[in-house]
């Protein structure tokens, strides 16, 4: 499986970096096929809008960076998704949400791609990796909901989320609740954990494993 490995933080060795790189060894090791990108390489520009930024000869998106070529080519071909984050201001970097925000250019009923965007966004297994200085176990309960709910939208399961704290370059590696070893073991089984998300009318068996 091809899995996608998302770094949102600008500092390539920080502790989320630290998180990613456990992440790529994880999914390795599993035998998947595994790419790290960093979201500073692709995303500059902010959502704008599309009524007024789409080029009129062919309804593209105008927004001149590398943005489609992590969409298109980076994250519908894979088939996981694994977000690392360091926690700003008790959300997730703004880079990262422009990530979110800018596929309304790719999935509006005016975006010229929008089929070929909405059908392989969906059906994605994803995990989150969050580097957070605070151990107060609330502040990342928002950005975890909003991750809950995007994935839903997205019709993708969210497979599980890492929290591991620290402060300083690799400060992380200290954490005794062990979150890179908890980064790896996500990725490494992130196609073969269960899911369930019930509903009313859901077929289910009455066991869990």
């Amino acid at each position: 499986m091809k899995t996608l490995i998302i770094s949102a933080s600008p500092r390539h060795d920080g502790n989320s970096h630290v998180l990613a790189h456990a992440a790529v060894d994880g999914a390795g090791s599993a035998g998947h096929t595994v790419e790290h990108v960093f979201l500073d390489d692709y995303v500059q520009l902010m959502l704008d809008n599309c009524r007024r930024c789409r080029r009129p000869e062919d309804q593209q998106c105008s927004l001149d960076d590398r943005y489609a070529e992590l969409l298109l080519d980076k994250m519908l071909p894979a088939a996981g998704l694994i977000y690392a984050m360091p926690l700003y201001f008790y959300g997730m970097p703004g880079r990262l949400k422009t990530v979110f925000d800018r596929l309304f250019c790719y999935t509006s009923d005016s975006a010229p791609q929008q089929d070929s965007v909405v059908s392989n966004i969906m059906d994605k297994k994803v995990g989150v990796l969050i580097s957070c200085e605070e151990t107060y176990v609330g502040a990342t309960q928002g950005v975890i909901a909003q991750f809950q709910e995007l994935t839903r939208y997205l019709n993708q399961d969210l497979v599980g989320v890492v929290v591991g704290h620290g402060n300083t370059r690799g400060e992380i590696v200290q954490d005794p609740r062990g979150p890179v070893a908890a980064a790896r073991g996500l990725a490494e089984r992130l196609y073969t954990t269960p899911v369930s998300d019930y509903r009313l009318d859901t077929i289910r068996s009455n066991r869990v494993w």
